[in-house]
């Protein structure tokens, strides 16, 4: 039986994967991070997400990472919110903005009406030419 090594995503250590997707000294890090945050916005429950990042030290894009994993809660942080991943806005749920969400969920929709459309013009181009090679093999 093969031990089950990687490189740590984070450093590029090589380390045993276990359940952690980072090496420790990255996992222990980050936890440091995150306590950091946790306990800053206990204390300052109005900082947006810059604010927090200039104060900890933590990168914006990390403590976006502990929101979206559900680590940070938002709910009682009024000013803090984080950017959508397509045009930028500030959001505070989900990774995309509703306007984004709504144009993503029109173009798969005319995407799939395109797709429909096609497959019955294939169709039909396949009955007429039945038709024509059946009307054919009448006449020989």
């Amino acid at each position: 039986m093969g031990m089950n090594v990687a490189n740590c995503p984070r450093c590029g250590k090589i380390f045993v994967k276990g359940f952690a997707e980072f090496c420790p000294n990255c996992m222990k890090d980050l936890e440091q991070q995150y306590e950091k945050c946790l306990n800053y916005l206990r204390k300052n429950r109005g900082v947006n997400i810059h604010e927090l990042s200039e104060e900890t030290g933590v990168s914006v894009k990390q403590i976006t990472k502990f929101i979206k994993d559900g680590r940070i809660s938002i709910m009682h942080a009024p000013n803090m919110s984080y950017s959508c991943e397509v045009c930028g806005t500030a959001i505070r749920e989900n990774t995309i903005c509703e306007p984004c969400r709504a144009k993503l969920v029109k173009d798969v929709r005319n995407i799939s009406e395109d797709d429909r459309r096609e497959e019955e013009r294939r169709q039909q181009e396949n009955r007429v030419t039945f038709n024509i090679q059946d009307r054919l093999k009448d006449k020989r």
